[in-house]
């Protein structure tokens, strides 16, 4: 079996949510170079997803693309979120090769069908094939054809259930998923608001229904769900036997050791 991480970059990590179609550039460049150096030090081959941030949630939440197809104007705001999500896509690819990365563009709104929003199919071999090679397949958030709404938009965390679940009989089985964001985990309020916020070490089916009363969406524009589909999403891959685990990306080192196999830095997703 292949040592496989599924990793997700958060929107709000690499991209300034407050400014319209503006990255963090120095923020990406410190994870490449992270990603590059635990590669260096182990035999870790990962899928590097990642959010939207602000750049495909400006003209999604303009066009109301997370509600589907609902009139004529919805095909204008289509193609202005697939454009915004993929010059996204190739400043984060763009880093990774800088870094060292042969990293690998996946456009899944060119390779795959969706219904009610979530993904019915997805051709997995290419993806299969470049991990194979040992290069870093990116795929991120982006709209998809869809066989109920017409389109709608996939988040990141959706894509990686899918292809956690599409890898999990085959020897790129992932081992863990690592959801990098700009919070040290899932806490009872915001962090960043709230100084009395409890941070929660681990999320499992049993104690779900009474963390759930505390997820609520992210800072800035997102029209993926925050923290609630986050945690879903993850919940939906336990059942597969792999765990997740959501850590602060925006400290230095800190994507590094978890990548490097260190566990316990944020809030684990288990079953």
């Amino acid at each position: 079996m292949e040592n496989i991480v599924l990793l997700k970059l958060g929107g709000s990590l690499i991209t300034d949510k407050a400014k319209p179609f503006t990255p963090r550039t120095d923020v990406l460049k410190r994870l490449a170079e992270e990603i590059h150096s635990a590669r260096r030090n182990s035999d870790i081959k990962l899928v590097v997803g990642h959010g939207g941030g602000s750049f495909p949630h400006i003209p999604a939440k303009e066009y109301q693309i997370h509600k589907g197809v609902i009139g004529p104007e919805s095909y204008r705001g289509i193609v202005k979120v697939q454009d915004a999500a993929a010059r996204l896509n190739r400043i984060v690819v763009h880093e990774l090769i800088e870094a060292g990365e042969n990293a690998f563009s996946i456009n899944l709104s060119s390779c795959c069908i969706a219904e009610s929003g979530s993904i019915k199919y997805m051709y997995p071999e290419p993806m299969k094939k470049l991990l194979s090679c040992n290069m870093i397949p990116v795929p991120y958030g982006d709209v998809s054809v869809d066989l109920k709404l017409g389109y709608s938009i996939l988040s990141t965390e959706e894509i990686l259930r899918h292809i956690a679940k599409e890898l999990k009989d085959t020897r790129f089985r992932p081992k863990r998923i690592l959801i990098c964001g700009v919070v040290d985990g899932v806490f009872t309020g915001n962090p960043e608001k709230d100084s009395n916020a409890k941070f929660i070490p681990e999320i499992t089916p049993q104690n779900i229904g009474e963390i759930e009363s505390y997820l609520s969406g992210s800072s800035g524009i997102d029209v993926t769900g925050g923290m609630a589909l986050k945690v879903k999403k993850m919940l939906e891959i336990a059942r597969f036997g792999i765990e997740s685990e959501i850590i602060n990306g925006a400290k230095p080192g800190t994507l590094k050791r978890a990548l490097l196999g260190e566990t316990g830095l944020g809030t684990t997703i288990k079953i």
